[in-house]
């Protein structure tokens, strides 16, 4: 008994503690401490920033299709923000050579960051477009689909 009696003041005196270190050491009567100016925060320290690789606009003029003319799995799956499809539309899984409507392939859905999921700098007059969890590469005058990375969206 004693000793639970002991732990309960322990308890009230370190709260008492707390409090008026959060009142600026004052004791009581409830002041706050005027809320400090921000500081300039220096950004991240132990890590470079991811920055765009060298070279990673620098599109090819002309398409080899044989070379993109690929339906790959990836190897590693990124988590970012949710996948809405174009309305009164449904997801499926695309291949290369097929058409992708023009309401997958608004400006909405393009992956202009695409060096940060690995995916090849595309050649002129091609982009890369989100589709659920995968990549496709279509190419932006006619929608074809040109190479496909599934997965690349967990």
């Amino acid at each position: 008994m004693f000793s639970l009696m002991m732990a309960g003041a322990f308890a009230l005196g370190a709260g008492a503690a707390l409090a008026q270190e959060g009142h600026g050491g004052h004791g009581g009567g409830g002041e706050r401490m005027a809320p400090r100016a921000a500081e300039p925060y220096a950004g991240p320290r132990g890590y470079q920033r991811p920055a765009e690789p060298q070279g990673w606009n620098s599109r090819p003029a002309n398409a080899d299709r044989g070379t993109y003319r690929h339906n790959y799995q990836v190897g590693r799956a990124y988590h970012v923000g949710p996948y809405h499809p174009p309305q009164g539309w449904s997801d499926r899984r695309w291949r290369y050579g097929e058409i992708l409507p023009r309401a997958f392939w608004a400006p909405e859905y393009y992956l202009s960051d695409y060096w940060l999921f690995g995916l090849e700098v595309p050649p002129v007059g091609y982009e890369w477009v989100r589709n659920g969890p995968d990549a496709l590469l279509i190419d932006t005058n006619t929608g074809e689909i040109l190479q496909v990375a599934y997965g690349v969206f967990a």
